[in-house]
């Protein structure tokens, strides 16, 4: 056999016994997907470590837990901010961390070849940016890396037809970004990357409450309002519930009760962005393509996308049916997953 037949040979063999591992590297999670298996881990993109010597501790929940409630010695972060790297030691930490758990019942002899690699990121991030997360993922343990657009990922994971020709409009509200594309034939027509998203909505939450109440809340606090009773129409059943914070007068604990129409204020300037982003992509669409939009509307992903009521805010504003994907969270790493499992279909959706 050649030299080329025995490379050949050897490649087929390491990708036979290694698990390639697709990764949506979110600022609020991180997802990962292992070919024949799914989802195999889906933890909060936080970690944990020693201030001196920088060795983990936790990372993903148990990390996350540790937010705002460590000693000096114990440093818990967000090593990925909107979207892209904010430490690049921390998140090469976290990523061999999670590799490491998804791999934990795996063979023993396979846990020795180093797998390829899909990952997700916005389309607004720069060369450096993306050569850091390839950087991070190569020395968390990868073979070979490839990056692929959140959107078009999200494309994919969400079911639209993104091999057509015939046009695809995706809303993925992540955690850190929002990306808004149009997409045909396997590539990207136009497309926006804002970096607002879940984190910023968490902000305004707690700054409305401080400026109206004196009261300073926890972003675990502003999240869990968020999702409990947060919502974009004024409209919508009236909710309530119970935050509990600490008084900037008195500098003791207090408790307020936060309705449903005061979150909704607090959150019109976020969402107003997302609104005119996703105008600005429909302006800019070609008109062939528009005349699919009409039918086919839009399809929303990501964790933004379960906010009450944008969806119906969104149609309302375009005109157009907007949908949210069946697993809007999981939508990119699936996306992710499918094409590392067709990578040669797909090789034209990479970057």
């Amino acid at each position: 056999m050649s030299f080329f037949g025995r490379f050949k040979a050897t490649r087929k063999i390491a990708r036979f016994f290694s698990s390639d591992i697709a990764i949506d590297l979110g600022t609020a999670n991180t997802v990962v997907y292992v070919p024949n298996r799914g989802i195999v881990l889906n933890e909060p993109s936080v970690v944990a470590v020693r201030a001196d010597t920088k060795q983990v501790l936790a990372a993903g929940r148990q990390a996350k837990e540790m937010l705002g409630k460590t000693p000096e010695s114990i440093v818990a972060s967000r090593p990925i901010r909107d979207g892209v790297i904010a430490d690049f030691e921390l998140t090469e930490s976290m990523l061999r961390y999670f590799i490491a758990k998804a791999n934990d019942d795996r063979r023993a002899f396979a846990r020795f070849i180093r797998p390829r690699m899909v990952i997700g990121v916005p389309s607004g991030i720069t060369q450096v940016e993306r050569r850091a997360v390839e950087d991070s993922a190569r020395e968390a343990g990868a073979r070979e890396v490839y990056t692929i657009m959140e959107p078009m990922a999200a494309a994919i994971g969400s079911g639209l037809p993104v091999h057509e020709p015939s046009g695809c409009f995706i809303v993925d509200i992540g955690g850190g970004t929002t990306e808004v594309a149009v997409i045909t034939l396997k590539d990207v027509v136009f497309c926006r990357s804002i970096r607002v998203g879940g984190d910023e909505m968490d902000r305004a939450i707690t700054s409305y409450v401080k400026r109206k109440y004196n009261l300073l809340i926890g972003d675990r606090t502003a999240e869990n309002v968020k999702i409990q009773i947060g919502t974009v129409l004024a409209d919508d059943e009236l909710q309530q519930m119970e935050v509990k914070g600490r008084d900037l007068v008195t500098g003791v604990p207090k408790t307020i009760t936060l309705t449903s129409v005061e979150v909704n204020e607090s959150l019109l300037e976020t969402i107003s962005s997302i609104v005119e982003v996703i105008r600005v992509a429909l302006e800019n669409t070609p008109p062939e393509l528009s005349s699919d939009l009409v039918d086919r509307g839009i399809m929303m992903a990501g964790g933004g996308a379960q906010l009450r009521g944008l969806d119906r805010l969104i149609s309302r504003e375009t005109g157009l049916p907007v949908r949210i994907a069946p697993e809007p969270l999981l939508c990119v790493v699936n996306g992710a997953g499918n094409v590392l499992e067709n990578i040669d279909f797909f090789r034209d959706a990479l970057l």
